[in-house]
């Protein structure tokens, strides 16, 4: 069906050989299509990227030991009271995960930021209950951090923090994918949990390299 509707949009073309074989070749309007379809979601990513850098400092700059692109395992709740016994498990990859540097573990309190810069992300991430759930049971505070205008805290369930990211002056001059160097505005705190960070949680941030010292700008002139 997918071709079915490429076919109708003129993006592919039938093609017969002299063998009277069909196949499907893409249009030029196909490539274009293409093209632009790739130079929007490297613009995309660009922006993500962007913004988890950002909110990656601002942990640092709070004396926080900083992540990025983690491979967490996390264990989930029973789907059903039939499986209560049972513990599900998922795989989470947080933007941003970050500890205290503190040597009492009680005092560690692992915090998950997720970064939504599109409002299409932000509601495909929501249909996602156990993406959410592996968040949670792997932080004492969950955080969404929105690109201005994708979204709102009531659009985010309430065991979730929402933070609203301001752009540059160029993004107030209508440029939407101008980087970040505005506020972080809380929307909504994170409710805090009391949270133990696990033995295998424990070996993954081992075995990963944390975040560089931030090298402020004004640092380098002294």
């Amino acid at each position: 069906m997918v071709e079915v509707e490429l076919l109708a949009a003129g993006l592919l073309e039938r093609v017969r050989d002299a063998a009277g074989r069909e196949t499907l070749r893409v249009t030029d309007e196909g490539v274009r299509v293409l093209a632009q379809s790739l130079q929007h979601n490297r613009r995309a990513r660009s922006l993500h990227e962007a913004l988890v850098e950002r909110v990656a400092l601002e942990m640092q700059r709070a004396g926080r030991i900083v992540w990025r692109g983690l491979s967490l395992r996390a264990g989930l709740a029973a789907a059903s009271a039939a499986d209560a016994a049972r513990l599900r498990w998922a795989m989470a990859m947080p933007d941003v995960y970050s500890i205290r540097h503190t040597t009492v573990e009680d005092w560690v309190e692992p915090v998950v930021h997720e970064i939504k810069v599109r409002r299409a992300d932000l509601l495909a991430d929501l249909r996602q209950a156990d993406k959410r759930q592996a968040y949670l049971a792997l932080s004492s505070q969950c955080w969404y951090v929105l690109k201005d205008g994708i979204g709102e805290a009531d659009d985010l369930p309430p065991e979730c923090g929402v933070m609203r990211a301001h752009g540059s002056r160029a993004a107030a001059a209508g440029d939407p994918d101008a980087p970040f160097d505005g506020p972080l505005e809380v929307l909504r705190a994170a409710p805090r949990r009391p949270h133990r960070i696990g033995f295998a949680t424990w070996l993954a941030l081992a075995r990963a390299p944390a975040e560089p010292a931030a090298r402020e700008p004004d640092q380098r002139l002294l």
